[in-house]
């Protein structure tokens, strides 16, 4: 791994997480005019609506051959774009307001996550550099979550399902992001585009059929229509550019490096926040310089491997 393609992951990430970031104030805006599922179904099925052509393009037709890999590739499809966003969003909606913040907050456990199952899969644990950037970008991004209150956690007491479903839909954007790995021979677009057709052709059937049997209501045009540019926000940036972005850069950084970036999702949250008015906290203050400082740790101990390495 040279220094560029270090640096150009570390950006791609950085654009991805941001992305994200804005993306839960954005969604409790619209899921409060349409359901959970449905927002995720139509959220995806635009991105794909974009990626498959530019596939198709840039790579042929050859490049929807999935290579015996089909089962592969559905189960981190569906890991990545129906379990994550049902669940996820399904979960921020049943909190309301709250659920922004615990969205967020999910999204920063992310590392962990991605450590345990590394570590169950390879058995194989982290360098003690990479664990202490981890921990500390953590440490950060709760340090902004809370405000250094530990009352803040009371309520997940009284909101267990809810908070339940969005650490599932945690669960499965990591196994999406480690699945990338599986794959070192396909471009980034072709991976992406792949996963998010079968992911998308996955939640079309879950909410055909929940609407078939009438567990789930059919949204009104005029509910779509309300939420457009919510919706082409989601499509644009936390769907498309995230993305792509997001596996290029967990592809050259590694999952266990890139899955770091995660943190400045709730970090980001707030700092939109702060734009809306919100006033910043010392706490929120030292908790995203935490969280910056972790960043160039693990970037300078990346570089020092390679130096050691070549």
């Amino acid at each position: 791994m040279n220094s560029r393609r270090i640096g150009l992951g570390t950006l791609l990430c950085l654009i991805a997480s941001m992305s994200w970031g804005a993306m839960f104030p954005v969604a409790h805006l619209a899921l409060q005019s349409i359901d959970p599922l449905y927002f995720s179904f139509l959220r995806y099925f635009f991105v794909t609506l974009l990626l498959v052509p530019l596939l198709f393009i840039k790579e042929g037709k050859s490049a929807f051959r999935m290579e015996g890999k089909g089962k592969q590739l559905l189960f981190y499809g569906t890991m990545g774009f129906t379990l994550y966003n049902f669940m996820i969003f399904s979960g921020q909606q049943l909190m309301g307001e709250a659920g922004t913040i615990i969205a967020s907050i999910m999204e920063a456990l992310m590392p962990m996550i991605s450590i345990v199952l590394i570590w169950v899969s390879t058995r194989k644990s982290p360098s003690a550099a990479i664990w202490i950037s981890i921990l500390t970008a953590f440490a950060g991004a709760m340090l902004v979550i809370t405000n250094g209150s530990l009352s803040f956690f009371s309520m997940i007491q009284d909101h267990f399902f809810p908070v339940m479903l969005i650490f599932l839909g945690a669960v499965g954007w990591v196994l999406y992001s480690m699945g990338g790995s599986s794959f070192p021979r396909w471009s980034v677009l072709r991976y992406s585009t792949i996963t998010c057709l079968l992911g998308t052709v996955v939640s079309f059937v879950v909410v055909a059929a929940a609407s078939l049997f009438q567990w789930l209501p059919v949204p009104q045009w005029e509910d779509v229509v309300s939420i457009k540019y919510h919706l082409l926000f989601m499509v644009l940036f936390p769907g498309l550019t995230a993305l792509l972005s997001w596996n290029a850069g967990m592809k050259w950084l590694s999952p266990a490096n890139g899955i770091l970036f995660i943190c400045l999702v709730p970090v980001t949250t707030f700092v939109l926040m702060a734009v809306q008015g919100y006033e910043i906290s010392l706490n929120e203050f030292y908790g995203t310089l935490l969280v910056v400082f972790a960043l160039i740790q693990n970037n300078f101990y990346q570089r020092k491997a390679q130096k050691l390495h070549n």
